[in-house]
């Protein structure tokens, strides 16, 4: 299970990169160009409600980025490290899929596999900034199973 979860969270990882730089595409378009069909369905199934969620919670989750990086936008970030955050967030926050922990863990591996020489410290710096700004509210919900919805 949870190297499908990793492969889930690559997927998840190219596909919300590819809505990023392409900002008119929609969930469905982007979903219909990358080959999922050849993916095992519990991959297909968790990358694709994945990027569901991340498409739903993407301006949420840009306005904690940008409460909690002063003097960063979003924007500015390289695109990799950015869909990586989000990814993380997505998983440990706002819907509350893995424990924070784990989000972060797998940000930083996929930010160093897709991304820059310094991703991985970045992603690493920036989530950790953000875990601490949130650890007052922190246990207030129980983690989920499963997203809330999917494709």
């Amino acid at each position: 299970m949870p190297q499908k979860r990793r492969r889930s969270r690559e997927i998840a990882l190219q596909l919300g990169y590819e809505m990023d730089v392409r900002e008119r595409l929609s969930v469905e378009d982007v979903l219909a160009a990358f080959p999922l069909e050849e993916e095992d369905p519990e991959i297909r199934d968790y990358a694709c409600a994945l990027v569901s969620a991340l498409d739903r919670h993407k301006g949420a989750i840009d306005e904690l980025l940008r409460e909690q990086l002063v003097g960063w936008r979003p924007e500015r970030m390289v695109a990799v490290d950015r869909a990586a955050i989000r990814l993380a967030l997505l998983e440990g926050v706002f819907e509350k899929l893995v424990p924070l922990a784990v989000a972060i863990s797998e940000a930083v591996e996929l930010a160093k596999t897709f991304g820059t020489e310094d991703s991985g410290r970045f992603v690493n710096g920036v989530l950790g900034r953000i875990v601490r700004s949130l650890e007052p509210k922190a246990g207030s919900d129980a983690p989920g199973d499963s997203p809330s919805s999917g494709c």
